[in-house]
């Protein structure tokens, strides 16, 4: 007979740190020009105190412009779970907030995010100037060299990594699932895909008010073979016991 409880146990006591982020570990699932808000979902786990720069000057491919924004957020001291939506609100004003960690301006010539040709540039790196790693963009219009381009990041353009919504929308927001899949990467092509599975807004409307969604993305394991065998030893006992 295995003795599965003990090595459960210490499964759970040395459990695997989370990892630094790389390409495509985040993604962003809400946009809003009119209340200048972001959100993002993490599809693995967040290290405390992890930095991301967050930047919306345009990358000609080798650096960035100046003449608009960037903040830093800080995760904070506990380990922010994979699956978890984080967002950013007011991110123009001095009282913006973060639902999880802290969120600190870094550049603030021009605070504030368009309503066309607006991109927004995830990463990490030494300092706000020296990206390391892009995570992930979203763009309000192609990428290009008046909206910011993706050349050298490692993202790319209509997937998970770098959202395009419709050109001049001042609001987008997945709608598409969150539960019910096997594992969080194959909610990764369904966050990339904003023609089925984005609301965006279209009329220019008025959304300063608007809370986008931020239900967290939960998986619904696959049960092992040896579950389905003891459900079927299980069953064929009852019908003996019968």
């Amino acid at each position: 007979m295995k003795h599965t409880l003990p090595v459960l146990a210490l499964a759970a006591v040395f459990a695997a740190p989370a990892q630094a982020l790389t390409t495509g570990d985040i993604a962003f699932v809400a946009y809003n020009a009119d209340e200048d808000g972001l959100a993002f979902v993490t599809f693995v786990d967040i290290a405390p105190n992890t930095s991301v720069f967050f930047r919306d000057d345009e990358w000609n491919g080798s650096a960035f412009n100046t003449g608009e924004s960037a903040t830093v957020w800080n995760s904070g001291a506990s380990v922010i779970g994979a699956g978890t939506v984080v967002r950013f609100a007011a991110y123009d004003v001095a009282s913006r907030s973060a639902s999880h960690g802290t969120l600190s301006p870094v550049i603030s010539t021009n605070f504030g995010l368009a309503a066309n040709n607006e991109t927004v540039y995830a990463y990490l790196g030494a300092d706000v100037n020296t990206p390391t790693t892009f995570l992930a963009a979203i763009a309000n219009a192609p990428f290009s060299a008046s909206t910011g381009l993706i050349d050298n990041t490692g993202l790319v353009a209509g997937s998970h990594t770098a959202i395009v919504l419709y050109t001049s929308a001042d609001y987008g927001e997945y709608t598409g699932a969150r539960s019910g899949l096997a594992s969080l990467d194959a909610y990764k092509p369904l966050v990339g895909d904003t023609a089925a599975n984005w609301w965006m807004d279209t009329v220019n409307g008025s959304y300063a008010d608007r809370v986008p969604n931020t239900t967290a993305f939960t998986i619904t394991p696959v049960p092992e073979p040896e579950t389905y065998a003891l459900m079927l030893a299980g069953l064929g006992l009852v019908g003996w016991m019968a």
